[in-house]
Parts: C-alpha cells; sequence; structure tokens
C-alpha cells in the first residue's frame, strides 16, 4: 500500500496510533476517527492514510501527519518528526542537509513533506494496522445519479408515521408539502436486490452512483439496512438534479463510548464508501428556491433549510455540517453570475456558543466576499436553535394572545395590561353584545362592593380601590454582550451548560444590562409567575427591550426598596443565582435617542 511520503520511515497511520486516537469507522482510503483538537467523541476527523493527510470535519482542523503530532504535543514539525522516529526506533539515512531539504523545500506546505512513493527500506514495522483499500468505482456523472435517485424514490414510499412526523408542530410541513420535497422511507432490507436490478432493467446506471455497490457474485444491491432507517431527504443542486440523498434516521446512531448526554448521529449521507466497488457521497450542497434570487440564505441541514425556504418564501443552500463549506466556493461562483448579491449566513444560535460553529459560519463570509458578494449573520429569537424553529414560533405567535384577550378587565388592570381607561372600551364591547349572559359587573370582574364604588365614585376612586390590590415590581434584565467575545460555551444554553463551562454562577463582566422597567402585578402574584409572564413579555420582540429576546442564559433581576434577587434564565425555568451587577457593561444608549 503506497502510505508513506517519499523517503519518510512512517506513516499517518503511525501517528493516529501514537496519539491513541480512537477509530470510529473504516473507508476505502481513510478512517474517520475522534478530533484531538475540538474533543468531539463522533468519528469526525478523516484521516486519508494514502495522501497522508487529515481533516476534521467538525472543527475544520486540518494539516499534514507532522502538523498533527506537532499540533496536538505543542512542538514544531521538525520537532515531531524526531520525536516520532525516536519513538518508532525508526533511523533513517537523514543528516542535517537531507532534513533542511524536505523541511524547507519549496512546495511543502507547513514544513510538511512531500507526499510519493513508499519508502522502500522502512527500518522497524510499527505496531500501527495496515489497512486494505476497498475498490471503489468512479462516480457517475450528475445526470446519471439524477436518474438513478429520481426513480428509486418513484419505486419508494413514505410510511404513516413519518409523515406524521413530517406533520407534527416540529416539522410543520402540510401533505402537499412533503410530496412535493419528495420525501421517502428507507425501504426494508430484502428489497434491496429488487430494487437494483428494477433500476437496471430501466435503463438506469447503478455503478459510481453513491449507495449502491458489488456484490460478491457480481451482481449489484444498495446500502439499506435496519440500523439506518429513516426518512430520505434528497440534496438537489442549483440545476434540480438530485446529487445526493441525507437521511432522517428513525434512531440516533451512537457509538459504545460516547458519552451519555451525546444524541449521537441523527443524519447521515446515503452512501456505500465501505463497500465493494462503492462510492462515497461526497456531501453535495442543497440548494432550495430560486436560482436567480438576489438573496440566498446558507444554513446548516437539509431538512432545516427546506422548511425554512417554505415558511420564508426564501431561496436557502444547506451544507451537512458547518464547517463542511468547500463545496460553496463552485455554487457561490454560480450565483454571483445568476445576479446574487447578498449571502445570509442563518447557522443554528449555538454559533454564539460553539468555536467550531462560529469559525464555520466565519468562513461562509470569506467566501461570499470572495465572488462579490455581501454578506451578513440573522440573528433570531435564540429561544429557538434553529432558523426553522424560529420560523415555525413565528406561526404559532398569536396563540400567545389568547389568554391576555379571554382575561377580564380587572384581571388586565392589576396585571398591568390596561389602564383605567380601558374599562370604557370594555363597557362598550358589553353593550354591544346582544346575548348578555353575565351582568357588566361580571363582565368586567369587579366584586359587588367593586361595581357599586364605579357607579356611585366613578372611576378615580375604583382606581385607587384596585391599586391596593397590585403593587409595582421592579426589573432588570442582563444579557451576554458578545462584542469581546464572539463566543462564550454557554451562551442561550441551560445552567448545566453554565456549570460545564467552569463557572458556579453567572459570570456578570460577561453580561450588558439592556433593560431595566416596572410592571404592575396583583399583590399576592409570586415571583415565579412575576418571571414567567416576564418571559412571555420578552421573548418576543418589542420596541421597548433593545437587543435580543429574553432567553436561556439572561439574567433577570427582580428588586424592591428592601432586596434584590436573580435568576438564571434555564432552558424551561428560572434559577435562583448570585450575580454581581457593578461588573456588567451598563446599558446601551439607543441610536433612537437623539431622533
Amino acid at each position: 500500500m503506497d502510505s508513506y511520503p517519499q523517503d519518510f520511515p512512517f506513516g499517518i497511520m503511525d501517528v493516529v496510533e501514537l496519539l491513541h486516537l480512537h477509530i470510529r469507522r473504516r473507508q476505502a482510503n481513510s478512517v474517520y476517527v475522534d478530533c484531538p483538537f475540538c474533543n468531539d467523541r463522533r468519528g469526525k476527523m478523516n484521516v486519508n492514510y494514502v495522501k497522508n493527510v487529515w481533516r476534521c470535519n467538525y472543527c475544520g482542523e486540518h494539516g499534514g501527519m507532522l502538523a498533527l503530532y506537532a499540533s496536538v504535543n505543542n512542538t514544531t514539525n521538525s520537532d515531531a518528526y524526531r520525536e516520532i522516529c525516536d519513538i518508532l526506533q525508526t533511523d533513517p539515512p537523514w543528516g542535517y542537509e537531507a532534513e533542511k531539504k524536505y523541511f524547507g523545500c519549496a512546495g511543502a506546505s507547513n514544513g510538511e513533506p512531500r507526499i510519493g512513493s513508499s519508502y522502500p527500506d522502512r527500518a522497524q514495522e510499527t505496531s500501527a494496522e495496515v489497512l486494505e483499500e476497498v475498490p471503489q468505482s468512479k462516480r457517475a456523472s450528475d445526470q446519471e445519479i439524477h436518474q438513478t435517485y429520481s426513480l428509486l424514490l418513484e419505486m419508494l414510499s413514505l410510511t404513516d408515521r413519518h409523515r406524521r412526523h413530517l406533520r407534527s408542530p416540529k416539522r410543520g410541513l402540510t401533505d402537499e408539502q412533503i410530496d412535493s420535497l419528495g420525501y421517502k422511507s428507507t425501504p426494508p432490507v430484502f428489497l434491496c436486490r429488487s430494487l437494483t436490478e428494477r433500476l437496471t432493467a430501466k435503463g438506469c446506471t447503478v455503478q459510481g452512483v453513491p449507495g449502491f455497490y458489488q456484490l460478491e457474485d457480481g451482481n449489484w444491491s444498495v446500502k439499506f439496512n435496519k440500523r439506518t432507517a429513516g426518512i430520505l431527504i434528497p440534496a438537489k443542486g442549483l440545476d434540480g438534479l438530485i446529487h445526493g440523498i441525507q437521511i432522517l434516521l428513525d434512531v440516533p446512531l451512537r457509538n459504545e463510548n460516547d458519552p451519555p448526554d451525546k444524541v449521537g448521529a441523527k443524519y447521515i449521507w446515503f452512501s456505500s464508501s465501505t463497500k465493494y466497488m462503492g462510492t462515497t457521497s461526497g456531501s453535495p450542497v442543497h440548494f432550495v428556491g430560486n436560482p436567480f434570487a438576489r438573496t440566498v440564505y446558507v444554513t446548516e441541514g437539509l431538512l432545516k433549510a427546506d422548511i425554512a425556504h417554505l415558511l420564508m418564501n426564501r431561496s436557502f443552500v444547506a451544507i451537512a455540517g458547518a464547517n463542511n463549506v468547500s463545496r460553496l466556493d463552485l455554487l457561490f461562483t454560480l450565483l454571483a453570475q445568476n445576479g446574487t448579491e447578498l449571502i445570509v449566513e442563518a447557522h443554528d444560535m449555538d454559533k454564539y456558543s460553539n468555536e467550531a460553529i462560529s469559525q464555520g459560519a466565519s468562513k461562509i463570509y470569506l467566501m461570499a466576499r470572495k465572488h462579490g458578494m455581501d454578506c451578513r449573520r440573522l440573528t433570531w429569537n435564540p429561544n429557538y436553535k434553529g432558523v426553522d424553529d424560529w420560523q415555525l414560533a413565528l406561526r404559532r405567535k398569536e396563540i400567545q394572545k389568547k389568554e391576555e384577550a379571554s382575561m377580564n378587565f380587572k384581571a388586565r388592570y392589576l396585571s398591568g395590561l390596561c389602564e383605567m381607561d380601558d374599562i370604557n372600551r370594555s363597557v362598550e364591547t358589553w353593550q354591544r353584545n346582544q346575548e348578555q349572559d353575565v351582568g357588566l359587573n361580571g363582565y368586567l370582574g369587579l366584586t359587588e362592593g367593586e361595581y357599586a364604588v364605579l357607579l356611585q365614585d366613578g372611576q378615580n376612586v375604583l382606581k385607587e380601590l384596585l391599586d391596593t390590590q397590585c403593587r409595582k415590581c421592579c426589573f432588570r434584565i442582563y444579557q451576554l454582550d458578545f462584542e469581546e467575545e464572539p463566543t462564550i460555551p454557554f451562551a442561550f444554553l441551560g445552567i448545566e451548560a453554565l456549570h460545564k463551562a467552569g463557572f458556579k454562577q453567572p459570570p456578570a463582566a460577561k453580561y450588558r444590562l439592556v433593560c431595566e422597567d416596572s410592571i404592575r402585578v396583583p399583590r399576592e402574584q409570586s415571583d415565579d409567575e412575576i418571571l414567567q409572564r416576564l418571559f412571555i413579555r420578552y421573548s418576543t420582540p418589542r420596541e421597548d427591550c433593545p437587543k435580543r429576546c429574553l432567553a436561556a442564559s439572561d439574567v433577570v433581576e427582580l428588586y424592591d426598596e428592601e432586596q434584590r434577587l436573580y435568576f438564571y434564565r434555564d432552558l424551561e425555568t428560572f434559577v435562583p443565582v448570585r450575580f454581581s451587577p457593578a461588573f456588567a457593561k451598563p446599558i446601551a444608549e439607543r441610536q433612537s435617542d437623539n431622533g
């Protein structure tokens, strides 16, 4: 196997073994291992033992085999070479001039040696496993892949279970939209052979199409199995052709060594790269919408892009992984030629807490500008992780108003939702109601004594009476400030994420005061009830609260003349915490104050 660089007595698999990198899965010319840089334990780092290079598809780190060892051990490439030779007890016939030649040669990247034929006189065999290559088919043409996938999807159906999931509030699709998107369910394993035979009988090409492979008897089959059962999501290009298929798994894939809090892989590509004469998926870019749109959004995930496109009526590009941006280069070239002027980055809101996702988003900016297009970041209500979740929530926005609309005048007044003059509107509404099943005092929510005060003494005296039943609650809202730190590990996450980031209490120095106000509340209303009211009030955009909506990782202060209480917004509720507001940044002046 040609796996060593020219005149090097070891290969990258020796480095993998020396660093004790856990191999998760093997492919024809490479293996996937856990990344030692981002510490992701899902096997996202690809190590190509033919080219002796590596790249993490999650954090984007990459390089040659010496850079891998040097980066992990915080040393130089030349020192890495010497240490590896010492550990492997290898003594190559290199002198100072030879070493200088190879580490300083023109064309070498980051001190990496040239890639060439294997070293002929390897001094000693290491314990690194020698991996045999699995022969692969040359990828079929785009038209052949599209034809095969199109007919395959026509042969399949969508189960009732999968259709219910796509129609659920989590996805929000209609039957018509589901059918138009072409989603189907993976077939039973026993149909794989017959499906392939039917495709070939119709003149379709299967060799070189990702997902298909050759059996020992020379016939062809397609790689569907029970472990990877789920919903098939076509990945279409700007040309409208299907270039690949992603599977939304029924059961996320987990490795036995994964920590308990790891959810597992929810999406995988339909591929046959581990099979004889199979083909890798290539992680194609997905496009949905108008190919000549002036503004195009970029997000992570095919299904997310499809849903957001339908809800927003905007053109979307989807990549499979925040750092999987290399294939955007060609697409951006075509979009720029088509007249696209603005690229909008719409990655999930964990781009504020995850450095790898933040780096991937930054690459989109650079690539857009490279092709002469502007780029900006889309930020939304952080209570919703993805752009699709946010849009689905906006669709349900009217539901939040129903509770307030059903409240009577007294309840609204005591809760600070209206003022005393609103009683006149309530009286007019009651008078217009021809079916008056309830008296005016009951309609207003007043007791008989309060109603008598209204009739005898007027609204001002009633106001004084009702004011004794409510109190003024002062509050402040503090939110993480990203001006100095673009990513904060616990941003928009719960209290556990705060603790995992090494903080027992919210670090006030990372926060900024964004809102200071007061509300009227019933005198007996508890702090928990007040906090929930504030969350409902500020979890949607409001003019009186700058920055973003109230969300997880925000801190709310309730105070009066006697005490100050601080609460951290967890994922579902508020948690009492200690907080030092003196260290928080002061409230920023609004630009509208001068105009």
